[in-house]
């Protein structure tokens, strides 16, 4: 087929094969023309135990097959290919013109785990007799059933070479176990994915061994997909009435590490799609243990005889892709769904834990915690009918080629020891029901001077609920109210459908925020120093809590919501009743080694300047704060120098840094000195910041940042290096940074999930 521009799988046939041949040292242009034609044909045996290994298996065999000069094909059929309730599926193999070599009847009768062991048992007991007649060069082994891992098992321990096909993968329970298990007795491996390979070369397999080949499947799969009698395909098998896309195809297996609740699932699914009512091609589960009690099920709510329904032990591979392809959702816990179904963009709904782990396109919805026939209907609901990109994951239709000449440098006389490496390898993310029914939130917490804030706080920054009481004066009742706020906010968060994974907590003062400390507070809050908050409300809530100092909380809401997302050096400033800010330097905060980096409020800039609620003398915070504006306007209300023409003041209102900013836009000379004065100190103070952290961005926060802009920038043009002059000044267009700081410290850690 032709190849996709960008694709993952460049020089599809020639790349891995330099690789090798150069790790080897032995290169074929070193033999001679008579050497070559004495080469012996490589005898190959190619093992299936079932309908689903046959898939991949099969266009391997063919092109083996059509290479009579280069290879010897020997078929073995095991497992449940030679079972009549599994529809005999070996005679899909003989009517594909395989000469099939043995036939070994290996399972025990009983679809329980006595009976998995037992199979095994009984494939051992056959399998020397028949490898010993067929002596093959070396046997292809597919996948992770426990028929693959007794030929596996077999052919080890008789030095006979084991090609193994979809190592490396995850997905879940024993399976995993098993595959893993076989790539540990291979001597080759052929893999799907870039992460496969990753893994295997995390398991100890020698990277000279494994080849990126690809699913042998997809070279079927991508060339047949757009067959013109699709429509034929799907009547034959659904009725004449069914449309294309509306229908679903059901595949789903038991859970062998816990089957109960596979088959609770599996009751669940059924329940799920009688009442979405509609066409369903649902195909038996496999024969591992549990299956016996899921058809129990099935014919319990009368599956075969529902008029929605057709069930069916075996479809024909190419009929069955073209089901697939034109299918409105496909659903279950077969390895299909996560693989084959991506290749046609068909959405999938996958239940349970039996794929977990998977690497899947963006058709995949994950339903991991089952438990209702409500969300497996509700996930029905988002998936059905919808089309997806064509996922390339698993191949791109030339897998076949590659293992074909793979198999051609295997060089029979090399030793078959294993070399060893340990690299890292990091696991896949994925999306889950759960996190689209509910919205991911955090409980924020704001404990200002003046009031409590508590709030409900989304993914986005969105508000979703905001509770506000007065703060109280004493520690004791402080506490009581906001544990009382926090349970109310975590009953709301059940109505509206919100999941709270954490708390955050903003307040003034110096906080340790490793311990969840409050070391010493502003005089605004009394009674709170050496205050243990993470402790109380983590065990009140049973959620984790993260606290931290609300200058720092500010520069976390713009990194994660505002002028800062995306910038890594930039410095927060806040301008409010005091003046304190947080410093993000390479995208992280800044601390400090005792919890008081980004004070900013205590730069002086003056020796002599007026004094400053620390006990220093000429800090910012003494020129530029809501306080020291507001002290200011008293000082000249009081002297009769504050009021101007057109200044609207009535006698008992309270003077505020309100006052003297109107004073000074309408002319008041005495007004503007001030604010003037308050400039310059913010603006060089800034200036030192710029110097010493060298930001890329300042953002100035707060009710006087909208004032401050301005000068500020003008100061810094003015009287900066030159090389610092040039940084922006902006302004922070975040209506509640505290609360929205809080939330992020919960949102970007919690949220880290990988299964």
């Amino acid at each position: 087929m032709e190849k996709q521009p960008g694709s993952l799988w460049r020089n599809p046939h020639d790349l891995y094969f330099l690789r090798m041949l150069r790790g080897r040292g032995k290169m074929e242009n070193n033999k001679t023309e008579e050497e070559n034609q004495c080469k012996r044909k490589l005898r190959v045996c190619v093992a299936t135990c079932n309908r689903a290994d046959y898939s991949k298996l099969a266009p391997i065999m063919f092109g083996i097959k059509n290479q009579p000069d280069e290879f010897d094909l020997e078929t073995m059929v095991l497992g449940s290919h030679l079972i009549d309730d599994y529809g005999n599926t070996f005679r899909m193999i003989e009517q594909d013109d395989f000469d099939i070599g043995s036939k070994l009847h290996t399972i025990v009768r009983g679809e329980d785990e006595a009976a998995m062991v037992e199979s095994v048992g009984l494939a051992l007991v056959k399998l020397p007799d028949v490898l010993q007649r067929l002596r093959p060069d070396i046997l292809i082994v597919h996948g992770d059933r426990f028929d693959a891992l007794a030929l596996a098992t077999a052919a080890a321990l008789m030095n006979i070479r084991i090609l193994h096909l979809e190592g490396g993968e995850v997905s879940g329970t024993i399976d995993d176990s098993i595959r893993h298990s076989i790539s540990k007795l291979a001597h080759y491996h052929a893999c799907c994915t870039r992460r496969a390979e990753q893994h295997l070369i995390a398991m100890c397999e020698d990277h000279s061994r494994i080849l990126l080949a690809g699913c042998p499947s997809y070279d079927k799969l991508l060339s047949k997909n757009h067959r013109d009698d699709y429509m034929d395909i799907i009547k034959s098998w659904l009725g004449d009435k069914v449309q294309e896309r509306d229908y679903i195809v059901a595949l789903q297996h038991p859970v062998t590490t816990d089957i109960q609740h596979s088959i609770k699932i599996y009751g669940l699914m059924l329940d799920a799609l009688i009442s979405f009512n509609k066409k369903t091609l649902i195909l038996f589960p496999n024969i591992d243990a549990g299956s016996k009690e899921m058809v129990r099920v099935m014919r319990k709510k009368g599956i075969e005889q529902h008029p929605n329904f057709r069930a069916v032990k075996h479809i024909p591979f190419e009929q069955f892709i073209q089901l697939v392809c034109h299918a409105g959702c496909m659903i279950g816990n077969s390895s299909c769904g996560v693989r084959e179904a991506g290749a046609f963009g068909t959405p999938v709904v996958n239940l349970g834990t039996r794929q977990t782990g998977r690497e899947t396109g963006e058709n995949v919805l994950h339903v991991r915690d089952a438990d209702t026939q409500n969300k497996i209907y509700h996930a029905l609901e988002l998936q059905f009918g919808k089309r997806y990109p064509c996922s390339k994951i698993y191949g791109d239709g030339n897998a076949v080629p590659r293992i074909l000449k793979f198999l051609q440098t295997i060089d029979l006389d090399e030793p078959l020891q294993k070399t060893f490496c340990f690299p890292h390898v990091k696991d896949s993310i994925s999306q889950d029901i759960d996190h689209i029914l509910e919205t991911q939130s955090a409980l924020a917490i704001d404990l200002g001077g003046t009031n409590l804030r508590v709030a409900i706080v989304g993914m986005s920054g969105k508000m979703v609920k905001k509770y506000t009481q007065s703060n109280p004066k004493n520690f004791q009742d402080r506490m009581q109210l906001m544990l009382k706020m926090c349970a109310d906010a975590m009953r709301d968060a059940v109505c509206l459908n919100c999941r709270i994974l954490g708390v955050g907590v903003s307040t003034g003062g110096r906080v340790n925020p490793q311990e969840g400390v409050v070391l010493h507070s502003t005089n605004l809050i009394q009674e709170w120093s050496s205050v243990d908050l993470r402790t109380p409300i983590s065990d009140a809530l049973q959620l984790p809590v993260w606290v931290d100092n609300d200058g720092n909380c500010a520069a976390l809401a713009e990194k994660k919501f505002g002028h800062g997302k995306g910038v890594e050096n930039f410095v927060t400033v806040i301008t409010g009743t005091g003046i304190g800010g947080g410093i993000i330097h390479r995208s992280e905060l800044i601390h400090g080694s005792t919890f008081c980096a980004a004070e900013l409020g205590h730069i002086m800039v003056s020796l002599e300047g007026p004094a400053c609620s620390c006990g220093s003398n000429g800090c910012i915070e003494a020129y530029a704060s809501g306080m020291a504006l507001q002290k200011e306007a008293k000082r000249l209300h009081d002297e009769d120098l504050l009021k101007v023409d057109g200044m609207d003041m009535k006698l008992t209102e309270q003077i505020t840094a309100a006052h003297l900013i109107n004073a000074a836009r309408l002319g008041n000379q005495n007004a503007y000195d001030v604010l003037n004065k308050a400039s310059t100190a913010l603006g060089v103070g800034i200036i030192n910041i710029l110097h010493i952290v060298n930001p890329t961005l300042i953002i100035l926060s707060g009710i006087l940042a909208s004032y401050y802009q301005v000068p500020v920038q003008r100061i810094i043009s003015e009287r900066a290096l030159d090389s610092a002059k040039n940084i922006n000044v902006v302004t922070s267009e975040l209506e509640e940074p505290a609360l929205l700081g809080a939330a992020s410290m919960v949102l970007d850690y919690a949220t880290r999930r990988i299964y």
